[in-house]
């Protein structure tokens, strides 16, 4: 056994990436960049386990992707470290950064091969540039920029973190913590994604599929002689509404089962169950919204959708126009990529009896294409 665990994290919101798509989940082929830097590491062999720190908004959708260990992150990366630490067992702990990505396996060897030496190993660049702090010029040569992964023994890092002071880094806390760190030469292609450019410094990564992801969507309400009635987010004129949990408008869930079934992300009673009341009467627009941002921050392009009503009543053919104009500004695509149909089941079954209706929505999804930006 190796006795050495690996803990990536993947736990951030990517404030600072500005794109709306979490960089955890930016594409490399038909894989999501957290995936990718994972397989990387198992490839290796050097591990005995590796723990994924995950937001808790993430975690449910990354489980589907594999089976590493998840854990649920903080706020700070210091958090998200402390909880995945709860899982170790093993004597010597690996911590890097899924934002870390092009990691060479000699890199890793380099650091993995020092490991008993210190309390922490940990690899850094020299700085080149004349550097300034608080008006002063100070000595570059003693200026070192600290990278991922760093090697900690486990019994040392734990203690470290139970201070109240936050740390930027691993050998940071072991050392105020009274700990011993060991610096090596890192290596340059060990940089990490913060920003938009950094992907362009990163030449492991090769560009996403461009794949087309398709997903159905399926839904019926019955009719209910009270409330009001919507369809595709509009208004519709009518005496009678829809049973349901929240506003019945059953254009939109289909969409949603739709467009989630396309993602991998499972169904709208998944993600947005009946049983919860924070739901009760909820304009299902609201809904679709949320939807939407997952997508785009699961790294989603919405291409087109098509959505088929069957009904008897009420008559939607005036209100065709007003469903894409809303249902487009929501999914933030052309209206004339929302297609919406009506057709009638000939006076078969429920809906032809006139006590609900049906409705069949169909999306197309892409992965977002950060080649291009």
């Amino acid at each position: 056994m190796s006795n050495l665990t690996l803990i990536l994290l993947a736990a951030g919101s990517s404030s600072r990436f500005e794109l709306g798509v979490k960089k955890q989940w930016l594409r490399v082929g038909n894989e999501p960049l957290w995936q990718f830097v994972a397989d990387r590491c198992e490839k290796t062999g050097y591990f005995e386990k590796i723990i994924i720190a995950s937001s808790p908004e993430d975690i449910e959708f990354m489980k589907l992707y594999s089976d590493f260990t998840f854990v649920e992150g903080g706020t700070t990366r210091q958090e998200s470290l402390k909880n995945a630490l709860k899982e170790v067992d093993t004597e010597h702990i690996l911590v890097s950064d899924i934002a870390r990505s092009c990691i060479s396996n000699d890199f890793l060897q380099r650091i993995i091969s020092r490991r008993g030496e210190s309390d922490c190993i940990v690899p850094y660049l020299n700085v080149t540039d004349t550097i300034v702090y608080d008006d002063n010029t100070i000595d570059r040569e003693r200026v070192k920029r600290v990278q991922t992964p760093q090697l900690s023994l486990t019994s040392a890092l734990k203690s470290a973190l139970m201070q109240e002071e936050e740390f930027t880094d691993e050998s940071s806390a072991i050392v105020a913590n009274g700990g011993k760190r060991e610096f090596i030469l890192g290596e340059e292609d060990a940089h990490k994604i913060t920003r938009i450019a950094d992907l362009k410094k990163l030449s492991c990564l090769k560009p996403p599929s461009d794949d087309t992801l398709s997903g159905t969507g399926l839904d019926v309400h019955a009719f209910d002689d009270k409330g009001e009635m919507y369809l595709g987010g509009v208004k519709i004129e009518s005496d009678y509404g829809f049973k349901a949990h929240s506003d019945g408008d059953v254009a939109i869930h289909a969409l949603i089962d739709a467009l989630l079934g396309a993602a991998g992300m499972g169904d709208i009673g998944m993600m947005f169950p009946d049983s919860d009341d924070a739901y009760r009467g909820v304009d299902s627009k609201e809904l679709l919204k949320v939807v939407v941002t997952k997508l785009r921050n699961f790294g989603f392009v919405i291409i087109n959708v098509d959505i088929t009503v069957a009904a008897e009543k009420p008559r939607i053919g005036a209100y065709k126009t007003a469903m894409r104009k809303t249902l487009s500004t929501i999914l933030c695509i052309d209206a004339q990529r929302v297609n919406i149909k009506a057709t009638t089941t000939e006076k078969l079954g429920f809906i032809g009896r006139g006590e609900g209706v049906g409705v069949i929505a169909n999306a197309n999804l892409k992965y977002f294409d950060w080649t291009k930006i």
